[in-house]
């Protein structure tokens, strides 16, 4: 039987992309597509309706808090995926993170984008800077080698209940990852394509963005280090 995947994409004035994203899914093969609007002041909601996606709203902003709205919403599926909705990611690429979840073998799939070097590139550098920085200290501090902290993911429904996410912002990926490793979920890195998003990022986009997220994940690292 093929499993039922769930999709749930944050999406903060995302107008411009959204659409891109969701005409790239295999819309035919998905359970639920959710594209939680978290608290956008621009047409992204209407567009993701008119694509087919379910539209739900968050109005607390933060990534983790949108991811966790996605969650509350969930119809029981097997495999939930989280991508972003600025098009950066390859939406087509999602059966490549399924695949070993539904064949039995891994429970949590990432998707990297340090491993091809076209799509290293298309990350700007404080974005690499940082995720070498955290993939270190997540090494060093919890024996697990990711190579990313890449938006685009895959994990067992049942997987993700058990770990329990809490975080409602920057320190949402990080924050499943440790807890993936915690868990003991078999996990798996998959190399994904990746390319310059549409628009301008509202994280690592500025500097004030790159440095509330940097601290915020460095912060996560140790707040799960120590408790």
């Amino acid at each position: 039987m093929n499993p039922r995947v769930s999709v749930i994409i944050p999406a903060f004035n995302e107008e411009s992309s959204i659409g891109l994203v969701l005409q790239d899914l295999p819309q035919e093969t998905l359970h639920q597509i959710i594209v939680v609007d978290n608290a956008s002041n621009d047409a992204t909601a209407e567009v993701a309706k008119k694509h087919g996606a379910a539209v739900v709203e968050e109005k607390r902003r933060g990534y983790g808090s949108a991811c966790l709205k996605g969650m509350a919403c969930l119809d029981h599926p097997d495999i939930v995926v989280f991508l972003d909705g600025d098009f950066s990611d390859y939406p087509e690429e999602i059966s490549q993170l399924i695949d070993p979840i539904a064949c039995g073998k891994k429970d949590f799939v990432l998707g990297s984008r340090m491993i091809f070097p076209e799509s290293r590139a298309a990350l700007l550098p404080q974005a690499r800077y940082g995720n070498r920085l955290a993939v270190f200290l997540m090494r060093l501090f919890f024996g697990y080698r990711f190579t990313d902290l890449g938006p685009f993911r895959a994990i067992r429904y049942q997987s993700l209940l058990n770990i329990g996410m809490q975080d409602t912002n920057f320190g949402w990926t990080v924050e499943m990852q440790i807890k993936a490793v915690r868990h003991g979920l078999r996990i798996a890195e998959i190399a994904v394509h990746y390319r310059e998003r549409v628009g301008v990022s509202k994280i690592t986009g500025t500097v004030s963005g790159t440095l509330k997220a940097g601290t915020k994940i460095i912060y996560t690292i140790f707040k799960y280090l120590i408790t």
